[in-house]
């Protein structure tokens, strides 16, 4: 006779186990079972454990499907991808490679499944979801026009789709936003390459409120030259969108117009790794004649030669408050939009002035 035969013998139970089964075993009521099994945060770490081995002795399954019902829920958490242009056919931003994994965990530990599909900023994707029962909300991740897609955004808000999603933290926004200090660490990353001694530093990535992580990198480099008593110079900035192939062009376009630099910040580590290329085909050597710094420590950022200095994105916690803040909305709780901090990772791509220092 197996445990769950011999917990139900004991128990006096004939036929399947129920609810109320579980509850005799555990000491509790019927509806703190119920409660305990759909993962309420109204029942306490213990008194969760206690049911789950009850359920467990008695060899009870939950019907997921029919739970959901009763509930109105799906059980299902809806992760859209942005398709971004990539030297590979998976069209995903390396960045959030590891941000998937993180959300694809949070998602499970907290008993949901979760759905995951691209979304072409010319699809009326926002429609999609709109009275549809196969999620309880959304998550959104990926860089693209923000002004473009801003009113996709409202729209979500205005039929009352529960989404969050990963970008820059602004005021004003529709919907919720986790993002990281982007202002911040364009600050560091500028502050650090003037400490190295350099005083014509570049900047590439597109500039304008239509990449908003990308604008406040920016406004991050600006003031750093300015506390640094150092002008801002219009020729020293190329636009360039989060790929190897445009931080490559952007960094051409720089050389061609003979404006002397002795330095590149890059609004990525993509863009970075595209400007290094450029640099060496141009016969000059990083960080010998151009220290470089790029932005989200992608995992390649510490292997390439040199290894990228650039600003730390924690992505895996980034994961985890992207699911924690759409469960909040999906069960009624406020959620406010969040800022993370960044980490500067100093490596050997910018120094010029740190002998005998170690870099990360």
């Amino acid at each position: 006779m197996c445990a769950a035969e011999r917990a139900r013998a004991a128990a006096g139970m004939k036929g399947k186990a129920t609810s109320f089964d579980i509850a005799h075993l555990a000491g509790v009521s019927q509806p703190t079972v119920s409660r305990a099994l759909r993962g309420s945060p109204l029942v306490s770490e213990e008194t969760r454990r206690r049911v789950q081995s009850a359920a467990e002795a008695l060899g009870y399954k939950v019907d997921k499907n029919a739970s959901n019902l009763r509930r109105q829920h799906s059980g299902t958490l809806a992760l859209l991808l942005f398709e971004d242009p990539t030297a590979d056919h998976s069209h995903i931003n390396p960045f959030f490679l590891s941000m998937l994994g993180s959300i694809t965990r949070a998602s499970a530990q907290q008993g949901y499944d979760l759905l995951i599909s691209f979304q072409q900023f010319s699809r009326d994707w926002h429609a999609d979801f709109a009275g549809c029962k196969k999620a309880d909300g959304i998550i959104l991740l990926g860089y693209g026009d923000y002004q473009s897609h801003r009113d996709k955004l409202e729209k979500l808000v205005a039929q009352g789709t529960r989404f969050v999603r990963w970008g820059a933290v602004l005021p004003g926004q529709p919907g919720v936003s986790i993002g990281c200090d982007n202002f911040l660490g364009g600050r560091m990353v500028t502050g650090h390459l003037v400490e190295q001694g350099c005083r014509r530093i570049a900047f590439l990535g597109d500039a304008t409120p239509h990449y908003p992580e990308f604008h406040e990198r920016y406004r991050g480099y600006v003031e750093a030259l300015r506390a640094a008593g150092l002008p801002v110079d219009e020729t020293l900035r190329a636009d360039a969108e989060s790929t190897e192939r445009a931080g490559y062009e952007a960094t051409k376009t720089l050389l061609a117009r003979d404006a002397a630099f002795d330095a590149l910040f890059a609004a990525s580590d993509l863009i970075a790794i595209g400007a290094m290329r450029a640099l060496v085909e141009h016969g000059l050597g990083v960080p010998r004649d151009v220290a470089l710094a790029g932005f989200d420590d992608i995992p390649v950022a510490s292997f390439v030669r040199p290894a990228l200095t650039t600003v730390l994105q924690d992505t895996g916690r980034a994961g985890e408050l992207l699911v924690d803040h759409l469960l909040r909305l999906i069960h009624g709780r406020s959620a406010e939009s969040m800022m993370l901090p960044v980490e500067l990772k100093v490596r050997q791509s910018s120094l010029r002035m740190m002998r005998g220092r170690r870099a990360r």
